[in-house]
């Protein structure tokens, strides 16, 4: 069975507010998105805003009374088709390589067989950060898929590499890891 529901982790960056424009993106198109939030996003963007663009409940907090009678982060795990954490940072990024799992979100992506959609927004040097590249690299080694980032107007005043992926790039590579892989063609002489 094929899972039709996309969570988005946002963390703390300032590219936070690039999360409201996909989901509503990916709402229209029909596609359940539940957020899960780090506690240093909440400093960007309100959990009110993403709950009405959302329209679910948006979770941050590891140990909330579960809804369902399993443990939150396994119960949310288990209906995604695909975790998409935008914007990711360098932060999130180097739990999630070194198995890290103090969060909500770092919980859920651990406990999860759906595939992982990374979109890095960052400063320019901390995107070329020898850490943060061996970080990314173990990750593209398990077979999480990065987007992005892309050379554009940073923070800090710069233009340079760290700027979040675009909306609609983001969006349709979210969609398209959404899509049930297609099965193998039978060898020659199999049935």
């Amino acid at each position: 069975m094929t899972k039709k529901e996309i969570i988005i982790g946002v963390t703390g960056s300032i590219a936070a507010y690039k999360a409201c424009d996909i989901i509503n993106i990916l709402r229209r198109g029909g596609i359940n998105v539940t957020v899960i939030m780090t506690k240093e996003a909440k400093e960007f963007i309100s959990p009110l805003t993403l709950q009405t663009l959302s329209n679910n409940k948006v979770y941050s907090e590891m140990f909330e009374l579960p809804v369902e009678r399993n443990p939150l982060h396994t119960s949310l795990a288990d209906k995604a088709g695909v975790i998409l954490i935008a914007p990711a940072c360098a932060n999130i990024i180097g739990k999630l390589a070194n198995g890290i799992c103090d969060d909500l979100l770092t919980c859920v992506v651990m406990a999860s067989d759906a595939k992982l959609l990374i979109a890095p927004a960052m400063n320019e040097k901390m995107y070329k950060n020898p850490a943060v590249q061996e970080n990314i690299g173990k990750l593209k080694k398990r077979g999480a898929k990065f987007i992005g980032p892309v050379k554009g107007p940073l923070a800090c005043g710069h233009d340079a590499m760290g700027h979040i992926a675009g909306t609609d790039s983001i969006v349709a590579e979210a969609r398209r890891l959404l899509r049930p892989s297609p099965l193998p063609s039978p060898r020659r002489g199999e049935d």
